[in-house]
């Protein structure tokens, strides 16, 4: 796992081509290693992402969030009308920092 630090996020990327033992890793790695970050999981490489394989984050997306920290996942390749609404995915990097920083002004202001 490539692992980038910022100072409000850390961004979190596949080395290898396996989704569903990135995603099985990241749910024992994140609720220890990343408790207390805001979390953007970048998952561009995959191009041909299904609903089945986006569903494989949605326990650890639950969790870190349940936790007020931010949870994105980034990919381009999936219908947003398929994106369970508990779970935030956006089509690039940018647009899934512009994301956690309005979550982290909706907590900020107590919402």
């Amino acid at each position: 796992m490539q692992i980038k630090n910022s100072d409000t996020f850390v961004t979190l990327k596949d080395e290898y081509d396996d989704i569903k033992d990135f995603a099985s890793f990241l749910e024992s790695q994140i609720p220890n290693k990343f408790k207390d970050q805001n979390v953007i999981v970048d998952l561009m490489k995959y191009e041909n992402l299904t609903l089945e394989d986006l569903l494989l984050f949605i326990k650890v997306s639950n969790t870190h969030r349940k936790n007020k920290q931010s949870f994105i996942l980034v990919n381009s390749a999936i219908d947003p009308d398929e994106i369970p609404v508990e779970m935030i995915v956006v089509p690039t990097l940018q647009e899934g920092e512009d994301v956690l920083e309005m979550e982290e002004i909706e907590r900020d202001l107590g919402f």
